[in-house]
């Protein structure tokens, strides 16, 4: 599982050392490797998570589309990186160190530029006010076109993303040359999981869900894994003293996968279903914020939870159910999420909402894990790599890049619209920022709550009985019509996956086997 191009993500059973690795002990090699996996995700969670809720309780709405396109942009470039660099010249796991120290500085200066942006928007709303030209769609054109800080914020976090991104596939190369088969995996990225839960939950405790804060906890965890990093096993350069590969750098190899018919099913409909995926990572924290739940980052842990629960269980349903069917009941939980989110919505139906992630669980790992175990099914042991390399780039990158495009409704190349709707469905929650102002002013300076406390605010909704209740309804009113939309192009990527795949391949218990 790993984001490069080449063939650097395949075990050390695969290229056969004459010796090992390292002179650590496997037991600390377990424990170091799932260090690094839950600092890993806690590093990304403690600030993605929640970065609409963030910027939409601070005005800056109008980039929230764009914070989150430079994810997919990152997992686009990530691979060239890592076929350059990372395979060739230096050792996993200094690389992936180097990252995070540069990534965890440049976190280091988001939090003073997001304050400047919020500062622009609110004396920009206070003038549209008192001038009587405030509307919500003037007002996020206006933040798009003039507001400085807001822009380069998004360049910032670009910038963070570039160095973590490459990352993903770098802990994924070390985990997998140091562990005797993919079975074992699991029970190591399980970890990450866990460090994304513990990011969400630390951000309920502390209440920082909607507060830039959430940078200081994204900056120091990045730097404290860059340093855990240079005490990690040795994974060195696979492919040092070779010449460069053009065919491995562009994933010449693994694009004639595609060649397969059920593996480019596969492909086209993991690109798709990204496009919906999208909406969930985008708007989740900002829905459940605005439909009374204080702490959406701790909330949204429940998510992670049941992940943890159904990872581990994995190769259990993986050799009993198969691939088709475990990637269509992850399918099908998309399709359920998105309709509990819309229906949810009109009365903010609680056990809805809270029912809406929780089944994050099995839409991730019965899809996602799923897929990356029969992607390394599928290939050679020369090119795994760059099998797992192209299922990244086709998914975290092209599909999510016009997932979070069409989330916001924005458009390609700047004249070519992408604003994708089903009639009234998918249209953009106009109402956002009259009534975001109107809930915030609502419930007013936030009381403080024990330690205790803080962890049931998860699971408790509140919305304060001084809140407009027009303004709630119209705004939960096209919270439905919003979800409705990803839920109607999950359906379709549902069935077409049905109709169309018809796979038996199963994997291995070792890396040494090719499917």
């Amino acid at each position: 599982m790993s984001n490069a191009p080449n063939d650097s993500a395949t075990s050390s059973a695969d290229h056969e050392p004459k010796g090992p690795l390292s002179t650590l002990s496997p037991s600390t090699i377990v424990i170091l490797l799932s260090a690094m996996m839950f600092l890993q995700f806690f590093a990304w969670g403690s600030w993605f998570a929640t970065l609409s809720a963030a910027m939409d309780t601070h005005l800056l709405g109008a980039f929230i589309g764009g914070a989150y396109e430079a994810a997919p942009i990152a997992a686009i470039f990530a691979p060239l990186f890592l076929g350059l660099v990372a395979d060739r010249f230096f050792a996993s796991e200094k690389v992936m160190g180097a990252l995070m120290l540069l990534g965890g500085v440049i976190m280091l200066f988001i939090p003073g530029l997001a304050e400047s942006a919020s500062t622009f928007a609110a004396e920009s709303a206070a003038e549209m006010r008192a001038d009587g030209s405030f509307e919500a769609q003037a007002f996020l054109e206006m933040q798009a076109s003039e507001n400085a800080s807001g822009k380069l914020l998004v360049w910032m976090i670009l910038a963070h993303l570039l160095c973590y991104m490459p990352t993903l596939g770098l802990g994924n190369t070390i985990a997998f040359t140091h562990i005797p088969s993919q079975d074992q995996f699991p029970k190591i990225r399980v970890w990450g999981t866990i460090g994304w839960i513990a990011a969400g939950l630390t951000l309920g405790v502390l209440g920082w869900s909607a507060s830039y804060n959430i940078f200081w906890l994204g900056a120091a965890s990045s730097l404290t894994l860059g340093v855990l990093c240079f005490f990690l096993p040795n994974t060195p350069p696979p492919l040092r003293g070779q010449a460069m590969n053009v065919r491995s750098l562009l994933m010449v190899d693994a694009f004639k996968l595609l060649g397969n018919w059920n593996f480019f099913v596969f492909a086209v409909c993991s690109t798709l279903i990204c496009i919906p995926l999208a909406y969930y990572y985008g708007m989740t924290a900002t829905y459940l914020n605005q439909t009374g739940f204080v702490e959406p980052g701790a909330t949204m842990t429940i998510g992670q939870m049941s992940e943890i629960f159904f990872m581990l269980l994995i190769p259990f349903f993986f050799r009993r159910l198969g691939v088709k069917n475990m990637i269509l009941i992850g399918m099908a939980c998309w399709v359920a999420r998105y309709l509990l989110f819309a229906f949810g919505a009109t009365d903010q139906t609680t056990w809805m909402l809270l029912l809406a992630v929780a089944l994050h669980g099995l839409c991730y790992d019965f899809f996602f894990v799923t897929g990356f175990m029969y992607t390394d099914a599928k290939a050679s042991k020369e090119i795994r790599g760059q099998a797992q390399g192209l299922l990244v780039f086709l998914t975290q990158g092209v599909g999510m890049f016009f997932g979070y495009r069409i989330m916001a409704g924005g458009d390609l190349f700047g004249f070519i619209p992408l604003d994708l709707t089903f009639g009234k469905y998918g249209a953009q929650v106009t109402a956002a920022p009259q009534y975001v102002e109107a809930l915030s002013a609502a419930r007013g300076k936030p009381e403080p709550v024990s330690f205790l406390e803080s962890f049931t605010q998860m699971f408790s909704r509140h919305l304060p009985e001084s809140l407009d209740p027009s303004i709630l309804a119209e705004t939960m009113a096209q919270w439905r019509d919003f979800w409705l939309s990803p839920a109607i192009m999950a359906a379709a990527i549902f069935v077409l996956f049905a109709v169309a795949f018809w796979d038996r391949t199963k994997t291995s218990a070792t890396p040494e086997s090719d499917a």
